[in-house]
This record gives structure tokens, sequence and C-alpha cells, in this order.
């Protein structure tokens, strides 16, 4: 298999799996917040934080396929997701659409494996074993079994830690529960981007969102006994946010097709801003006003005349 599409699926599918059961097990004990919040806030992290730290450790290359075909779906799953929460809702059948959607993608997954397979045949090995596969089955279900025991833990602690703070469940699932169920696309990614395996660092963050929208949203809204709320400060600000941090990854990556140590740095910040203004905003603190309106009137404006700039550039040396 081709390496990007090994990160697309393989190690995006792996990842995602703890933020499946976190997602699973707060809808299923009454908190959709966290439910939803957590998704929102690894989409944005995942882009954010894990490209940016992997672009500070090498230059990430992009392949035309993330730049014309993935890219694209992601900002699509992402408006997808906006407009079915815009009645405050996910019930089965947004659920139900969102995993028609996962279907979709994982046909087009393994078409594309077909057809990397047939032109680039792979040597001929010697089948594996009944004990291979034997031993394969039995971690799978042990990392399954350990992935749920630890996010019940995750999730109880989580939210016993937004009972004492005074903290709302969207927030925990935004920061704490989002950084926590990410930290396995982290770690694949860094290695990945260690190892020179720069398709796959970018894949996986790419897949991973992919996943946890179509995949993770849409079976947890299947599955729960109840319709999944949407908190009208989710609507007005994290869903929009989530969705221009999936937007904002076609202009950089088509400028040069990579990932600069600087485009690193800015995702990096931009992070950091985003933090802050949650954390301020939650608090009450004054703080709040003064960092929206510098990321509204000052920070975003230059930035979009900067990603228009460098991406009319590429146009042209293209064309």
């Amino acid at each position: 298999m081709r390496p990007l599409i090994i990160g697309l699926s393989l190690v995006a599918f792996g990842s995602t799996a703890p933020q499946l059961t976190v997602s699973l097990q707060a809808a299923y004990q009454g908190a959709p917040d966290v439910a939803v919040g957590s998704v929102i806030g690894s989409n944005i992290f995942n882009v954010l934080v894990i490209l940016g730290l992997a672009a500070l450790i090498i230059p990430l290359r992009v392949s035309r396929q993330l730049v014309r075909l993935d890219i694209p779906l992601m900002i699509a799953a992402s408006g997808l997701v906006y407009l079915l929460a815009s009645n405050g809702l996910l019930g089965r059948f947004e659920g139900v659409v969102l995993l028609l959607g996962l279907l979709g993608y994982l046909l087009m997954l393994w078409h594309q494996s077909r057809h990397y397979a047939r032109t680039y045949p792979a040597p001929s090995v010697q089948s594996a074993g009944g004990r291979f596969w034997t031993g394969v089955a039995l971690q799978t279900l042990l990392g399954f079994g350990l992935l749920s025991v630890a996010g019940h833990l995750l999730l109880e602690a989580s939210v016993e830690v937004a009972t004492d703070l005074g903290l709302s469940e969207r927030i925990i699932g935004l920061t704490v529960v989002a950084v926590c169920t990410s930290l396995p696309e982290l770690a694949a990614a860094l290695i990945a981007a260690l190892r020179g395996e720069r398709e796959i660092a970018v894949g996986t963050v790419i897949g991973s969102n992919l996943f946890n929208l179509l995949a993770v949203l849409g079976l947890t809204a299947v599955v729960a006994p109840e319709p999944l709320s949407i908190s009208p400060n989710a609507l007005a600000f994290d869903l929009p946010v989530m969705l221009g941090v999936a937007a904002l990854c076609l202009p950089v990556f088509y400028s040069g097709y990579r990932i600069t140590r600087a485009e690193g740095v800015v995702f990096l910040c931009l992070y950091l801003a985003y933090g802050l203004h949650v954390v301020t905003f939650t608090t009450g603190l004054p703080l709040a006003g003064r960092l929206e309106r510098l990321m509204l009137f000052y920070v975003l404006p230059v930035l979009g005349f900067a990603l228009l700039y460098t991406t009319l550039r590429a146009w042209r040396r293209q064309h």
C-alpha cells in the first residue's frame, strides 16, 4: 500500500479508537457536550498542533492527492457536520448520513489501494500462518478492552474536574478530553516525521479528522439513547473554528505542496490564541474581548492576505 493511504486509513483509524470509545461512553452517560466537544477540539488540535510540531521537526511534503481530494473532503465533512448540527441536535438520521459518507470514503480508499497495487505490485511473500493472525486478533481485542477501560476512567475524571472547577462539559471536551484522545495521532505523526515518512505524518492527521467526523460522530449519534445536543456556543464558535481550520489547510498545502517550519509556527500560535480565547471567555476575564478584537481585526486579515498572495503565486507558477 502507498504510505499516504496507510496514513489515511490504517494509522488514522487506529489512532481514532480512543476518541470513539470516549464519545460513545459520554453519550451513554448523558454528557453529549463531552462527546461532541472532544471531536471538535480533537480536529482543531490535530491540524494546528500535530502538523505544527511535525513541521518543526522536518518540513512536511504534501502530495497532490491530498490537496485535490482528501483536504476538500475534510472541508466538506466539516461543513456537513455544521449543517446537520444547525438545528441543535445530531440524531440517528444525521448519524446515518455521516456513516454513509464514511462508507463512500472507505470505498474510495479501497479503490485507490487496488489501483496502486496494480501499478506497483509488491513482491510475492509467503502467506502468514494461523498463529500470526491469532496473535493479531488477540492483540486487537486486548487493545480495545484497555481503550474501553481507559476511556471510562478519562471520562469520569474529566467530568469530575469540570464539576469541581465550575467548568462546563463543553470546555472539558474541547480541551482536556480532546488533547488526551489525540495523543495517539500526535505520537504516530511525530514518529513518522522523525523517520522521514512525511506522507504518513500528514495523512494520519487528515484521515483522523475524517474518521472523527464521519465515524465517531456518526456512530455515536446512531447508537446514543437520545439525540446529541449541540450547545449554542459550539454552533456559534467551536464549529466555525473547526471548519475554518480545515479550510486553512487548502491554501497552506497548495502553496508549494509542503508545510514549512514557519507555517508550523503559525499553526501553533493559532492554537495558542484559540486556547487562550476559550479559557479567558469561560472564566470571564476582560482579556477575552481584547484577544477577540486582535484576532478579528488584525491577525486574521493579515493571515488571509498572506494566504491569498501565496496561493495566487503558486497558481501562477503552476499555470
